[in-house]
């Protein structure tokens, strides 16, 4: 791999490690704000968040939000918190390992990456957004960034 810092694949590569290091601490707050939902009744909690929310508390999208969260069980709730705690671990990992420029994080973050794909594709199918085309086009630019860069030092002597 490349060892000077200053050149342009280990700036895209840092940027990806800190790309991929955000969105891991992001999911770890938010994984753990979930978990400390499980034993809490849902629908108090979304009453509670609607005024700070600017929700109309008689609306039909805070009624509809109420309705929902009267049926979610605790077992739910803990295995949506504990399967955002895992993908953190899977971003904070990649982005480790991408700043250290280690090649297995590199392997790693393709395959993680490009696993999402089918399910972005199927979302995007479904319903048309903007983030979804954007979260898509990142999602792809990294894994063929990665691929060829890899594709490349495989080349390279060591």
């Amino acid at each position: 791999m490349s060892s000077d810092p200053r050149d342009p694949r280990d700036v895209v590569l840092r940027l990806i490690a800190v790309f991929k290091l955000a969105k891991g601490l992001v999911l770890l707050v938010a994984g753990l704000g979930v978990l400390r939902l499980v034993h809490r009744d849902l629908a108090e909690v979304v009453d509670a968040w609607s005024p700070h929310l600017h929700l109309d508390p008689e609306g039909r999208f805070t009624e509809a939000l109420l309705l929902r969260a009267m049926d979610v069980e605790p077992r739910r709730v803990a295995m949506l918190g504990g399967g955002m705690l895992v993908y953190a671990g899977v971003l904070l990992t990649e982005g480790v390992g991408l700043l250290l420029r280690q090649r297995w994080a590199e392997y790693l973050t393709v395959i993680v990456t490009a696993s999402f794909v089918p399910l972005e594709l199927y979302e995007l199918a479904r319903h048309v957004t903007v983030t979804r085309i954007v979260v898509l086009a990142v999602n792809l630019a990294i894994v063929w960034y990665l691929v060829g860069r890899l594709r490349r030092e495989r080349g390279a002597p060591a």
